[in-house]
């Protein structure tokens, strides 16, 4: 019967983002998160990319072709793009149904009533059989596991790609919010100015979360191997020959300053400087 169902109709979520867009598909879990970017020919008004194969020419494609973010605050900024992009997103998570889905979908508290509409245009024109609307801060709360159903009052605070956003929700609603459109988008466009500001480079945004998760990775893993070493006081490092070299845990306030150097070393750039202080 679940099999039936599936194939005659599909629910979805989405969570509509500055940064990333997230879909979840009921019975199947989160079937596609992709980054809120499209590539387009700005000569011929055509769709070449959505998501991560579009965010990955930023920076790299020749005048006529360039890479937008239709969504911006978390509201629809460019509505036709967003429709393309939401189109091509349904259509790889729903494969084949009868019928056309329903849809939720995450909106920002701070939401006008002409941005809502334009947000349930945009996901009908997609593909979409009826669109429904929630808070984000009251998806934040369940999604976290809080019983939103209770009297009782949980301070939510979404920092997203756009927007900003506490809230305290309470007997499945928002009892106050506040929402301002600074967040994850304005720092990276913050150090990007100042890198080429100072340094007269220009850093295409994917390079440098790039370079960012992989050093976080890269810290990580240190960090679980000066963890595993405690109990005896030996931490093996790797040496370039591949032979493990001990190493006493007393380090830690050694490696604390190794990985403060190599975020200051990636924030100049120097990612030979950085790569060397974190192997």
């Amino acid at each position: 019967m679940p099999i039936l169902s599936s194939i005659i109709e599909k629910d979805i979520a989405i969570d509509l983002g500055t940064d990333t867009t997230i879909l979840y598909v009921a019975g199947s879990g989160i079937r596609l998160r992709e980054p809120t970017v499209v590539a387009m020919d700005r000569q011929t008004g055509r769709v070449l990319k959505v998501g991560e194969d579009a965010r990955r020419m930023l920076g790299r494609t020749p005048a006529n072709i360039v890479s937008v973010h239709p969504i911006s605050a978390g509201v629809i900024s460019d509505y036709d793009m967003t429709c393309e992009m939401l189109r091509e997103f349904i259509r790889r998570v729903t494969s084949f149904s009868l019928f056309r889905s329903r849809v939720l979908v995450c909106v920002p508290g701070s939401i006008t009533g002409v941005e809502e509409r334009a947000i349930v245009n945009a996901v009908i024109e997609a593909g979409g059989r009826k669109v429904y609307l929630v808070p984000s801060a009251v998806a934040t709360a369940v999604g976290a596991g809080l019983d939103v159903n209770r009297p009782d009052g949980h301070m939510i605070i979404d920092i997203g790609g756009g927007t900003t956003e506490a809230a305290v929700v309470s007997l499945n609603g928002v009892v106050e919010s506040e929402s301002i459109k600074t967040a994850g988008a304005a720092f990276d466009e913050a150090i990007v100015k100042y890198v080429r500001r100072k340094h007269n480079l220009l850093t295409p945004e994917d390079i440098a979360e790039d370079k960012a998760e992989e050093a976080r990775k890269k810290a990580e893993k240190d960090a679980k191997a000066e963890k595993d070493g405690e109990g005896d006081g030996q931490v093996a490092r790797e040496g370039k020959d591949g032979t493990a070299t001990p190493r006493r845990a007393e380090d830690g306030a050694s490696f604390e300053s190794r990985r403060t150097e190599a975020l200051n070393a990636l924030r100049r750039q120097d990612y030979a400087a950085a790569d060397a202080l974190l192997k």
